[in-house]
């Protein structure tokens, strides 16, 4: 992490969760300089902006519910972390930082179990403004222009929920420690350990889990010793801290006085932040919170009706008179929203919304203006869930449910489960599903610049923005190096090997801030690592121009045959032309290749829309890198991971071989045994602006 000014020191803090709620007395009280004590925060004089609020009982909420927003609250007082140099007995330790010590207890309630927003932060500064920051993954502390500078003297530690590759997570569930930046000096998974201090026994906790937890974080600037300590709330701190390391803060805090705040951002998922309670200490240990006065989240408290006499003896009449109407309605309302449960899918509620919800969402699935696009397995609505005004995208897939083995539907709704629980910036995510008679509805979170196709082939791309030549190079390569950090994910870094079979413009979105995310993983297999070679396939399935050669003969997938379509991707997004185009007769990677081979100027394939406003240099890298990952040798083409490293100019780009000659795709595909459905399916369709859950296993057996 970085930031503009002149130094920053930071103790950060990621989490995730979803708490109940419970009222409880708060209090207050400050005192001495370099210390304080927040039981509570009703009434306190702390600076708040963004969507910062103290609510009545004393919660600290930092952010509400609300997407891509932030929020800060410092402690009114600047503080000292250098030793003042008045006398000769201090002169000596005035280069030295102070020692200093804070806790305090979170909460975050998050609008659904599986994700949450980018976390909440303890940070030092010497400025309380922080209106550049991004209300992103940069915890409402960084944008990413000044991020990652070295100048910026930061210190970090995080608790971290969300796998960010680019920062090197070792997972979604870690505390770290960052100095200048978010690439963690060390790392462990979150938990405490609860025996002596010579216990190896780590007790996990999930930083997402909805519990309050309580973080220590401890500086001994004598020893140069930093430890952080975590633990479920009101559980003495433990003995043996979870990280213990040496760093010395002399060099990056500094001798100018600093404030002292808690910050937080949503990101795109829907989140409140809440801090408990907060106190901190300078040469000392911050001062112990009093549970019995720091506010707790508030509980469902069921209210008890009460009945005069006269309803007393009324109520069997009105109760018959009830009935009647009841059922009637009852009747009416399965006939209209019935939806198929079965006892299996109870472990998987949590993802299961009602259909009345979705129904009464998208305008009763009105085919005006709540209509998104049409794809290839149903239509794609926008909604607006009713309680938490969420705007969410509503796949409908149809399917002869007389023909479904219910067997075949449960491993079908565990996939996609399973795939609800991938957690990454450059991936759409999976929020729900719901089954009704014949139909499937997938919910996903809505994004609103729509399918990065549009913007590469429509005359008007949403909201009006203009032609394709409004897509700028830097914003294609940065989607380009988003699909490719997002597969990175699927491929290497999740619980499971995620092939998504079906890499192409049309199923890479944009969100608010045109971040690219991979979605419609409709098509997508999962297997267990160290699983060998990957799964067999009855059918071939997924877009022509992006399928693998090699799958004619294999029908297994592979995370090299992802890679084969990134390429197809790849070559797509920076010549601004489809794979396969004018009925077949044109194949863009034997163009490019052509160009390659000839000895002419690769950079002549580039979108001629973009009128020669790119880097050449970098234009020449991303051609070769097409034509690298879509080399028809599996072995021959490089992982995603070292794609990444190729982009991010970590490892020299290896320059196509020689022998890497011209070989027509569509005709090649034709010969060698692809099925009549992976040639009839559609390469792009401007219709499936948001379709991000095409089901391709319900129609065509396609796992």
């Amino acid at each position: 992490m970085h930031a503009s000014f002149p130094f920053l020191v930071l103790l950060v803090f990621h989490f995730h969760g979803h708490l109940s709620h419970a009222a409880a007395p708060v209090s207050t009280g400050i005192s001495g300089d370099g210390h304080f004590i927040y039981n509570g925060f009703a009434g306190a004089e702390l600076d708040l902006d963004g969507m910062a609020v103290v609510e009545p009982d004393g919660k600290l909420m930092l952010t509400n519910v609300t997407s891509q927003l932030k929020g800060h609250a410092f402690h009114p007082s600047p503080l000292r972390f250098h030793h003042d140099t008045l006398s000769p007995a201090t002169a000596k330790n005035a280069t030295t930082a102070r020692s200093f010590s804070t806790t305090f207890v979170f909460a975050i309630a998050a609008e659904y179990v599986t994700v949450s927003g980018n976390g909440l932060a303890f940070f030092v500064a010497p400025s309380k403004n922080l209106s550049s920051a991004s209300p992103s993954q940069f915890l409402g502390l960084f944008n990413i222009d000044n991020n990652g500078n070295a100048s910026n003297h930061v210190f970090a530690v995080e608790l971290d929920t969300i796998l960010n590759p680019e920062f090197h997570d070792i997972d979604s569930n870690h505390v770290g420690i960052d100095v200048n930046g978010l690439v963690s000096l060390a790392a462990e998974p979150a938990g405490y350990y609860a025996g002596d201090e010579d216990d190896d026994v780590l007790t996990n906790l999930s930083l997402n889990s909805g519990d309050a937890m309580q973080v220590w974080v401890d500086y001994d600037g004598r020893a140069t010793v930093l430890n952080v300590t975590l633990a479920p709330v009101e559980t003495p701190k433990p003995k043996k801290p979870l990280i213990s390391v040496s760093v010395d803060l002399s060099p990056v805090v500094s001798d100018t006085e600093a404030f002292v705040g808690l910050s937080s951002s949503t990101g795109p998922f829907r989140t409140r932040h809440y801090v408990l309670g907060w106190s901190f200490a300078m040469d000392a240990a911050a001062p112990p919170l009093d549970y019995a006065k720091v506010p707790k989240m508030p509980r469902m408290v069921t209210k008890k009706r009460r009945f005069n006499k006269a309803l007393d003896v009324s109520m069997p009449i009105l109760a018959l008179a009830a009935v009647a109407g009841v059922s009637f309605l009852v009747w009416r309302r399965r006939f209209r929203y019935g939806e198929v449960r079965e006892d299996w899918e109870v472990e998987f509620g949590p993802h299961r919304f009602a259909y009345r919800d979705l129904f009464h969402a998208t305008g009763g699935f009105d085919d005006g203006e709540h209509l998104l696009g049409v794809g290839g397995f149903g239509r794609v609505y926008k909604g607006v869930l009713p309680e938490s005004k969420t705007e969410v995208a509503v796949k409908v897939v149809s399917h002869d449910a007389r023909g479904q083995e219910e067997g075949r539907m449960k491993q079908f709704v565990a996939e996609v489960v399973s795939i609800g629980r991938l957690r990454h910036r450059n991936v759409v995510q999976l929020l729900g599903y719901c089954r009704r008679k014949r139909e499937l509805l997938l919910v996903y979170d809505y994004m609103p610049n729509g399918s990065l196709d549009t913007w590469l082939y429509d005359e008007d791309p949403p909201h009006g923005h203009g032609t394709a030549a409004s897509l700028s190079w830097e914003q294609r390569v940065r989607a380009i190096r988003g699909v490719a950090s997002g597969l990175v994910y699927l491929h290497e870094e999740w619980e499971k090997v995620v092939v998504h079979r079906d890499v192409k413009a049309s199923n890479v979105l944009l969100d608010a801030e045109m971040n690219a995310r991979l979605g419609d993983f409709g098509l997508a297999r999962l297997y267990e690592r160290g699983g060998g070679a990957g799964p067999q396939t009855t059918h071939v399935v997924g877009t022509m121009g992006y399928l693998a050669p090699e799958l004619a003969h294999t029908r297994r997938v592979t995370p090299a045959t992802d890679v084969f379509a990134f390429g197809a991707f790849v070559l797509e997004v920076a010549c601004g032309r489809r794979p396969i185009d004018r009925g077949g007769r044109f194949v863009l990677v034997d163009w490019v290749l052509e160009l390659w081979h000839m000895g002419g100027v690769l950079t002549e394939a580039v979108d001629a829309r973009l009128c020669g406003e790119f880097p050449d240099e970098e234009a020449e890298l991303v051609l070769k890198l097409g034509l690298l990952c879509s080399h028809p040798v599996a072995g021959e083409r490089p992982s995603m991971r070292q794609v990444v490293q190729y982009l991010d100019g970590d490892a020299p780009l290896p320059e196509p071989p020689r022998s890497y000659r011209s070989f027509t795709s569509l005709a090649m595909m034709q010969n060698q045994g692809f099925d009549s459905y992976a040639a009839s399916y559609p390469s792009s369709s401007s219709a499936s602006v948001t379709s991000v859950g095409a089901v391709s296993s319900v129609h065509s057996g396609g796992r």
